[in-house]
């Protein structure tokens, strides 16, 4: 599919709805080609750079502080000034680019919104574009909605846009130049850059964007290089995108000083994404025969490599002058238990509660019926300060072997084991639908989590250590066993809450086939993202 005068050398895959020619301009396009021509070698090599790497860690390679960038570390400086409307973010509250979602979102009292489209998202074409018209909507203040007799609109007072493109590792199918694939989040961020930058400076708060999923400051060095790229084509002067990064990678983790360097001038801060970080570390250490953790619920922000993990963040950040962001809570409202319910929301002041003590400038939550619990727990630490940047964690020194403390390994149970397949079949079934956020067992999934599931699965069955509390070992049979069981249980409840049901023996399959690969898939939305439209 192509449209009239757009750039030399790029094609449109896609279908092209009604109101999408107002995104997929021809002056939009061209900046996507540009950045494209300009990155996109850069790109790849970082990706081959990371599958090297993988190999070094399967040979039992140990990640450790870089000896190169000790002077970075070492170093006296601090990231640029931040403006106003980033100045405090206690609770930032998350969710795709969905169009009810953004309003109810912004609407919710929280100080930030971050809209999603990656990990929340299922990035087929439709959300991807619709989600950017939802977006220059948003920004302009003319966002409605009329559905099922309600109206949705924005308030006068909204939480402060943060966008998150998709990650270096995803591509964008629908859209090729000069016969190659683009770069999904260079296409994200560009397409929202062009038709919002101008918008958003002039009601002073943006462009602003977080940033997923990298492994090195090298890949941060890039985003810096196409942000002065963009910020060029478009007028306007540079350091006035701001970002902040997701440390939700073990190797990121080892180089958050250097991460804030790169970006200094750009830079928003980092934010402890902890979901996608436990998937991390079993994604690189999954060969290692004394590498298991235990059940999913056991591993905890007070987990000793966990621990280490957030308060070092915090300590990196506040040494640089930057945000400190905490991480999200998957607990969600539970409005049929009120028994359950409150054992929900004590969890939820708890994390958050933690997470103020420690140093954090605020944190995410899932719910906006989450927004005012998480924010009295910061206001309780902070009183009337927007943030905590002068809290230093001089007293905090953590090494490589702390990072990499990988505890708790027991319990791992049957119970554990099957919440493992319930929540990877039915967190996959509902992306294959198009729903990349789902409510599974009170607690708010996404493809982090849908991660952690599939590969505790795959290294339980590999690791030596993978046996249950009863003494059984987990099999390649006993886990087929119990998807057949799960998938029945799924589909039951799927069905009663009045949802088709057709998607989830799909899932099943490729739960089923990336749990018990030989060779572990990297990301399970790569696959999956090749059978969307």
């Amino acid at each position: 599919m192509n449209t009239p005068n757009i750039p030399a050398g790029l094609q449109l895959m896609g279908v092209l709805h009604p109101g999408f020619d107002k995104v997929l301009t021809p002056e939009a396009l061209a900046l996507v080609t540009k950045l494209h021509r300009a990155f996109e070698p850069r790109r790849q090599a970082l990706l081959a750079a990371r599958v090297a790497r993988q190999k070094a860690l399967d040979a039992g390679e140990r990640p450790d502080f870089l000896a190169e960038t000790r002077s970075i570390r070492e170093g006296d400086w601090r990231i640029a000034p931040l403006p106003t409307a980033l100045e405090c973010r206690r609770v930032e509250i998350t969710g795709p680019v969905e169009r009810k979602m953004i309003i109810n979102a912004l609407n919710s009292g929280a100080d930030s919104y971050m809209t999603d489209f990656e990990d929340s998202n299922t990035p087929n074409w439709f959300n991807q574009i619709q989600g950017q018209i939802n977006l220059m909507d948003a920004v302009r203040g003319t966002i409605a909605l009329e559905q099922n007799g309600k109206s949705y609109k924005l308030n006068d007072k909204v939480a402060t846009l943060i966008v998150r493109p998709r990650g270096w590792h995803l591509d964008e199918k629908h859209v090729l130049v000069d016969g190659q694939r683009v770069s999904g989040g260079i296409f994200d961020f560009a397409l929202f850059l062009f038709h919002n930058a101008k918008e958003q400076i002039a009601r002073g708060a943006g462009p602003f964007f977080y940033l997923p999923k990298m492994e090195s400051h090298l890949e941060a060095r890039l985003w810096n290089d196409i942000f002065c790229m963009a910020q060029d084509e478009l007028g306007i002067p540079r350091g006035t995108i701001k970002a902040t990064v997701l440390i939700e990678t073990i190797l990121a983790a080892f180089e958050m000083e250097e991460i804030l360097y790169e970006l200094r001038e750009h830079s928003a801060g980092l934010n402890a994404g902890r979901w996608d970080y436990i998937f991390s570390c079993i994604k690189k250490f999954k060969t290692d025969r004394d590498f298991c953790l235990a059940n999913r619920s056991s591993i905890t922000m007070t987990s000793p490599f966990m621990r280490a993990y957030a308060l070092s963040l915090v300590k990196a950040c506040h040494k640089r002058g930057a945000p400190a962001i905490g991480g999200m809570s998957a607990l969600i409202p539970i409005k049929s238990d009120p028994v359950a319910n409150e054992k929900a929301l004590a969890g939820i002041r708890s994390d958050k509660t933690r997470d103020a003590n420690d140093g954090f400038d605020g944190g995410w939550v899932a719910h906006p019926g989450l927004v005012s619990i998480a924010m009295e727990e910061f206001i309780k630490v902070l009183g009337d300060k927007p943030n905590q940047w002068g809290k230093q964690r001089d007293d905090v020194s953590y090494g490589a072997a702390d990072l990499l403390n990988f505890a708790p390994e027991t319990p791992i149970t049957e119970a554990g084991l099957r919440n493992n397949i319930n929540v990877g079949i039915h967190y996959l079934g509902s992306w294959l639908a198009g729903n990349g956020c789902v409510p599974i067992h009170n607690l708010m999934e996404d493809a982090a989590t849908a991660e952690i599931s599939r590969s505790q699965v795959w290294q339980w069955v590999r690791s030596p250590k993978g046996v249950l509390d009863d003494g059984r070992k987990v099999t390649a049979g006993l886990v087929r066993s119990l998807i057949g069981e799960e998938l029945f249980k799924v589909k039951a409840t799927v069905a009663a809450q009045g949802e088709p049901t057709d998607t989830y023996e799909q899932a099943a399959g490729i739960f089923e086939t990336m749990s018990l690969a030989e060779d572990y898939p990297e990301f399970l939305t790569l696959p999956l993202y090749e059978a969307l439209a």
